[in-house]
């Protein structure tokens, strides 16, 4: 059916958003959402902490998981895409995990050693990334689809270990939904780990390249 639509019936091009094109300002409509997704962080701490209410921080935090991949549809869909804004998206998914789990952690609403897995494997691959990146002027790669499949777990494993320690009707079917989550959301993140290896040597490997 696409190849039966003439440039007649289509928008005019100046129009259509290229996604391929980067734009060099700060102020885009995804780096404005992304903020705001940041903005969020202290509303969730407020809620579990100051209000002290472990369901309304869950239903925050899975609406910031829920919204993880709008600024980068808005970008591509507008062709927004901005080099700031590549940095600064997965800077602020990775702020809200942290934070995240150690709220989660002091709240004793997680397992310990659920929490420190999910830390230990964040700070391995985040410092990796970050020292290869500085150090070695590593190219930036995309996110495999089972490591978006990982995060996407554990996103709601998180806000689904609050709900099961709510004063909620049904804590128990969260709880049951949150191992159901975490089990294979830590399998397939560690082992997106070790899949990213030969991918960051290639990376630095452009790297020099590219700085010779």
């Amino acid at each position: 059916m696409r190849a039966m639509v003439h440039h007649s019936d289509a928008q005019p091009q100046e129009y259509l958003a290229d996604p391929e094109r980067t734009v060099d300002t700060l102020w885009t409509v995804p780096n404005l959402f992304t903020l705001l997704r940041l903005l969020s962080l202290p509303v969730f701490v407020w809620l579990l902490f100051g209000v002290e209410s472990r369901q309304a921080a869950a239903w925050m935090l899975g609406v910031l998981g829920a919204t993880d991949w709008v600024d980068g549809y808005l970008a591509r869909r507008l062709g927004q895409t901005s080099e700031f804004g590549k940095k600064f998206d997965p800077t602020v998914d990775r702020l809200l995990f942290f934070v995240a789990i150690v709220a989660i952690l002091i709240d004793e609403s997680m397992p310990l050693w659920v929490g420190i897995a999910i830390l230990v494997r964040e700070v391995v691959v985040g410092g990796t990334i970050v020292i290869a990146t500085v150090a070695f002027n590593m190219q930036r790669f995309d996110v495999t689809w089972l490591g978006k499949t990982a995060t996407f777990l554990l996103m709601f494993a998180i806000p689904g270990f609050l709900m099961g320690n709510s004063s909620i009707a049904v804590a128990d079917v969260f709880t049951v939904a949150a191992w159901c989550f975490t089990v294979p959301g830590l399998i397939l993140s560690y082992y997106t780990a070790i899949t990213y290896i030969p991918d960051i040597r290639a990376a630095v490997a452009a790297g020099r390249t590219t700085s010779v």
